[in-house]
């Protein structure tokens, strides 16, 4: 069964936020090289979804997966999705981030 990749609002925000911090720096070609990398790193989870370590004491059926040792994929899965719920850059907390989400 293949199914569709969708992003979370979170997830979008946190590659602008990537993108904007590395154009910065490096500038917007190597920020779109490197976003787009991610992007279809994460569009690749069709295939074989249940791939990375699940991570059910941050949130039930959450799973995580890397991207070159450097950024966190945080993701959970349906029968028909595979959503992207964050994507996390460097040594950012993932608790931290999933312990805001249980506030709102």
């Amino acid at each position: 069964m293949t199914r569709e990749v969708i992003f979370a609002p979170e997830a979008l925000q946190d590659l602008f936020e990537l993108y904007d911090y590395i154009a910065a720096d490096s500038g917007a070609e190597r920020a779109r090289g490197y976003t787009d990398r991610i992007v279809a790193a994460c569009l690749g989870l069709v295939t074989f979804p249940e791939r990375g370590i699940r991570r059910d004491d941050l949130r039930p059926g959450l799973r995580t997966t890397t991207f070159r040792r450097r950024v966190t994929i945080a993701f959970h899965i349906t029968a028909t999705t595979v959503v992207i719920d964050r994507v996390v850059y460097g040594g950012r907390e993932l608790k931290l981030l999933f312990d805001d989400d249980s506030n709102d």
